[in-house]
């Protein structure tokens, strides 16, 4: 008997998971389960899953023995999918999810509970947005402060790939749950992101509401993996899916072949596919009926090699397609124009220094304008970590372990541009007018804010000096400075001056000490490059209108 109870078991457990794949059973999407957090008001959250066709839905939200809402709908044939939006809800809770399926005298109840309606943030991107609280600094002292959060939620997305787009996620890594040192400190690279974790803690001690945070992320991806391909066609990216990427080179800086501590070998799921779409279709797609308030992004490490003169398009690109997707597959729910923030790319010690691959990127991650947001990239924020580089990381430099600053700032950009707080500095100091004292030698910065110069040197700002049609790089030292405005020397150039650049370097600055801060909030300058238009001897020479529109070339 024991043999045959074991036979059944096994044939058992085949039918179900024959059934979950095919969509015949009835059931919730693999995202909605126990402990969740769903999109408070003004948007309705959806509720999904999958049924007989043909049968009816009735979906309940309860509180305690109250019943706040019922929703009917029918299982939709070929699909075999189910689906209902929920009038908006005050952040709070916990409720109870019910779902009934009536078909002829069938009855069906599914239930969740300890459900809660707040922000819902998905996070995406490679292993910097991988990496877990183990491996960041204070990493103990973070996991010990969990108490505090248990209006934070957490679901991790299983590292799966797909040449189709798939309705549903395969499988989970964690499911809906309240934070732990566990489940927050599983592993290297794996279960919950640390920069998706604190940047929905600070956004809790601000909000003071339940905050539900989706991690999706696979170290060592390039940003065509996580795109769709009509993103790809669109920039005319070209389709060498089976093509390899050279991963940046981490140096060893010790003596000897064994390298300790200094070379960090990462494991399979840091050096992630390369097949274009592949994530996008089994670890984005499938989350696209979901309400979000917005996303977060850190990635592009990937890039840096690998069709990087295309990376102005393609981000752009795929913010506007995952905005577009996640709108549709909502029913509105979802903002067209959803808040994305992103983190620019931070530093790693090079064995080539005169590799421009980083500050190119970083370039390309603002669609060339330098700042956001701009006219192609509305309504996104952006965390600058160029200074938060991190030597002696044992998962190698390009693997900072400070990502509570990254994530600090992540939340400002999201408290300005995603919940609208006024008078709120949530980026470093922009140049808004660059003029050529031509007769002095001398170029001048205006800047939007206040600035504070923490360190002069000579090497953090180039001026592209030209001579019969030959331009180079010169650098430019900085003259005097006031609370607002910069002056450079440009008398190394005995030519044109033709463009500035501000860091250009994968290694610009020692840590939080670049040249250029917000003087209160301690918010780094980012990078820049800009041409330089007319020039008129003896008179003052202003830059094109748009000073963010120059080349790094």
């Amino acid at each position: 008997m024991g043999s045959l109870g074991a036979v059944f078991g096994l044939l058992l457990l085949v039918i179900v998971r024959a059934s979950r794949s095919a969509g015949t059973g009835f059931r919730f999407a693999s995202y909605i389960d126990n402990y969740m957090v769903l999109q408070k008001e003004p948007s309705g959250a959806v509720i999904w899953g999958f049924g007989t066709p043909g049968a009816t839905v009735t979906v309940t939200l309860c509180q305690g023995q109250e019943t706040i809402m019922k929703k009917l709908t029918s299982v939709k044939a070929p699909s075999n999918t189910w689906m209902v939006v929920l009038d908006p809800m005050k952040p709070g809770g916990p409720f109870e999810v019910m779902a009934q399926q009536t078909l002829g005298i069938m009855n069906l109840t599914l239930r969740v509970h300890n459900v809660l309606f707040g922000d819902v943030w998905l996070c995406s991107g490679q292993s910097n947005m991988q990496m877990t609280m183990l491996q960041i600094f204070n990493s103990s002292k973070e996991l010990s402060d969990t108490a505090a959060y248990q209006s934070v939620r957490i679901f991790s997305v299983s590292l799966i790939q797909a040449e189709e787009e798939l309705e549903d996620l395969d499988e989970v890594d964690l499911s809906w749950s309240k934070p732990t040192a566990e489940n927050l400190g599983h592993g290297y690279f794996t279960y919950m992101s640390a920069v998706c974790w604190l940047f929905g803690r600070y956004l809790y001690d601000t909000l003071q509401y339940p905050i539900g945070l989706i991690s999706s992320s696979w170290g060592g991806t390039p940003i065509e993996v996580w795109s769709s391909r009509r993103s790809l066609e669109a920039c005319g990216v070209p389709n060498t899916m089976n093509e390899s990427i050279l991963e940046p080179e981490i140096e060893c800086r010790s003596e000897g072949s064994s390298c300790p501590l200094r070379r960090f070998v990462p494991p399979g799921s840091v050096a992630g596919p390369v097949k274009h779409s592949v994530l996008w279709n089994a670890m984005i797609h499938p989350l696209q009926n979901m309400t979000l308030k917005g996303v977060i992004w850190y990635q592009g490490e990937a890039n840096a090699n690998y069709n990087r003169d295309l990376y102005s398009c393609m981000f752009p690109a795929l913010i506007d397609d995952w905005r577009q997707s996640f709108h549709y597959g909502s029913q509105g729910q979802t903002e067209r124009v959803f808040p994305f923030g992103f983190v620019q790319l931070s530093s790693y010690t090079l064995m080539n220094t005169s590799d421009y691959g980083f500050p190119e990127i970083r370039w390309h991650q603002t669609a060339d304008f330098g700042s956001v947001p701009n006219l192609k990239m509305p309504n996104t924020f952006m965390a600058v970590a160029m200074d938060l580089c991190d030597r002696d990381s044992p998962f190698g430099s390009i693997h900072p372990r400070d990502k509570q600053t990254v994530a600090y700032r992540l939340h400002l950009g999201a408290r300005a541009v995603a919940y609208g707080e006024k008078n709120l500095t949530f980026q470093g100091p922009l140049p808004e007018k660059i003029e050529l004292l031509a007769h002095k030698r001398l170029l001048s910065l205006m800047y939007d804010q206040e600035i504070q110069v923490q360190r002069q040197d000579n090497q953090t700002f180039e001026i592209s000096c030209c001579n019969d049609h030959q331009c180079k790089w010169l650098p430019a030292p900085v003259n005097t400075f006031s609370t607002k405005t910069l002056i450079l020397g440009v008398n190394a150039c005995l030519g044109t001056v033709a463009a500035i650049r501000y860091a250009w370097t994968t290694w610009p600055c020692e840590y939080k000490q670049c040249a250029i801060y917000h003087p209160s909030s301690t918010l780094p300058a980012p990078p820049f490059t800009a041409l330089i238009t007319h020039q008129v001897p003896g008179l003052r020479a202003e830059v094109s209108e748009d000073i963010w529109s120059g080349t790094s070339s």
